[in-house]
């Protein structure tokens, strides 16, 4: 798989990584997690590493340190939660209470869900950078609605990383973010690349462009994918999934070339 570096330290991170909201908010039954554990099977041997979880997607972080620590995975991880919470007593607890669920004494990155008090939460995890916690931070939102708001906390603070919704029809992250994100050198993680599905739902039936063989795509979720990743700012996207074959096929995206310009524009054409 293709990697990219994180701008702060030139580590090399595979473009394409995975969220957890819905996807990992299951029981403990053998039905809820033996599809999960042959996501992360495949999810690795596939040469990624990122996994994105937050306290407030259900027992995703529960589930997430289970599976890590049954299948010995944790080490191979790149592993990034959030903190959700005002005050920075109550981020400290929240954090606290993730390392628990996630059976770790620490994750590669820590974010500041949707920018929720992030002035004290960010300063926390400067603090829990330097105690080991951490190895970097980040701000994270999921709508264009926010993204004025993402872009001034980016701009005041510089974080290491930042993480926004980016897809073929939400395309707001272009006009200030991306080109904020290469002056400052922040990484960026994209999420929504499937815009919650919606793109699945207009293409269905559509044949893949004419050009796809030629930039190794095989399906659409792959083409969104590829989209995604085309933009120069981008270091990863994150695609959530629970279903093993569509791990499978979400890691193909990150192999072959990236799209061309005109392979871009035809994308952004065929929704306009």
């Amino acid at each position: 798989m293709a990697t990219r570096p994180i701008p702060r330290t030139s580590e090399r991170l595979p473009v394409i990584g995975m969220g957890s909201s819905g996807s990992f908010e299951v029981g403990d039954s053998a039905a809820d997690r033996d599809p999960l554990r042959d996501v992360l099977k495949r999810f690795f041997a596939g040469g990624a590493t990122l996994i994105d979880t937050a306290p407030s997607y259900g027992r995703a972080e529960n589930v997430i340190g289970d599976l890590l620590a049954e299948g010995g995975w944790r080490e191979r991880t790149f592993l990034a939660t959030k903190l959700g919470a005002t005050g920075r007593d109550a981020g400290q607890a929240q954090f606290a209470e993730s390392l628990r669920k996630l059976k770790t004494d620490k994750v590669e990155l820590l974010q500041v869900h949707n920018l929720v008090d992030w002035k004290t939460q960010l300063a926390l995890i400067d603090d829990l950078k330097k105690q080991g916690k951490t190895r970097y931070s980040g701000i994270t939102h999921y709508t264009e609605s926010g993204q004025d708001a993402l872009a001034e906390a980016v701009q005041a603070t510089k974080p290491d990383f930042l993480q926004i919704n980016y897809s073929v029809i939400s395309r707001g992250a272009e006009q200030r973010l991306f080109p904020m994100a290469q002056e400052l050198g922040v990484a960026v993680l994209i999420n929504r690349a499937f815009d919650d599905g919606r793109l699945f739902s207009q293409v269905k039936g559509r044949e893949l462009p004419p050009w796809a063989a030629d930039a190794g795509i095989t399906s659409w979720a792959q083409a969104f994918l590829k989209f995604a990743l085309s933009h120069p700012a981008v270091t990863a996207v994150i695609p959530a999934t629970g279903k093993p074959d569509r791990q499978s096929n979400n890691l193909l995206a990150g192999h072959g070339p990236t799209l061309t310009a005109a392979q871009r524009q035809s994308l952004i054409d065929m929704f306009a």
